[in-house]
């Protein structure tokens, strides 16, 4: 009889976001797949957890999928984690998922922690549409997808490096307009926490005089709204 693939969500900062159901998902599977081995056996030694982990990352997925799958079919339970949030969402596990779809494996997804929620949340921007597009290209497509992103009607999420945020900002003042609101979420649920709010433009000018440390999740105003609004404003 086959076994069953858990794809179980880790805390992005806080170890104590893990869900119950999560922990004693890990503590029932035969074996854990994980981002990088040593940043799981943190969270597995927090919550008393000794199970076998084998790595499962971008660089060797390809080659993993069909062993793995392997193993599922010959009865073993897996979970699938990654160093933090949810597996899939912008971290390996899209491809297994879809592996074991197509064997006819029962794939269980937990809820449970993902950054780009709680930061969207906290925007104070439009909830009811949103397109999520994790990390822009980093040189080849880049001006591309910010020309096509110029024209998105819906709240924008993004994934970005620290290193990269002052740049980021700088350009999509330039395709998207430097009055365009936006939202910046750091170091989500840990000890530093914090977002700040403004225009592109004003968020470009503080993050270029304060580089950023930590996690980011960059939230940037829909075209629809922000016509919307500043329609309003003028109306005023």
């Amino acid at each position: 009889m086959a076994g069953k693939l858990y794809i179980v969500p880790t805390p992005v900062g806080n170890l104590e976001d893990m869900t119950f159901r999560a922990v004693e998902v890990l503590k029932q599977v035969d074996l854990i797949l994980a981002e990088d081995t040593r940043t799981t056996s943190v969270l597995l030694r927090h919550y008393g957890i000794s199970k076998p982990t084998e790595a499962h990352h971008k660089f060797n997925e390809h080659a993993r999928v069909r062993p793995v799958c392997g193993k599922i079919l010959s009865g073993m339970n897996i979970a699938l984690v990654s160093d933090a949030g949810t597996p899939g969402i912008s971290d390996p596990g899209f491809m297994l998922t879809r592996e074991c779809a197509e064997e006819g494996i029962e794939v269980i997804t937990l809820p449970g922690a993902t950054a780009f929620v709680p930061a969207l949340v906290d925007s104070g921007l439009p909830l009811d549409r949103f397109a999520f597009e994790g990390f822009l290209p980093v040189k080849k497509g880049r001006q591309t997808r910010l020309t096509q992103l110029a024209s998105e009607g819906r709240t924008m999420v993004f994934y970005e490096s620290p290193y990269r945020l002052a740049k980021t900002l700088s350009q999509m003042c330039e395709y998207f307009g430097a009055d365009r609101k936006a939202s910046v979420s750091r170091e989500i649920s840990k000890i530093h926490e914090e977002t700040r709010r403004g225009t592109l433009q004003e968020l470009a000018s503080w993050y270029t005089d304060n580089p950023p440390k930590g996690e980011i999740v960059l939230i940037v105003e829909g075209k629809d709204y922000a016509g919307r609004r500043e329609q309003e404003e003028a109306e005023e």
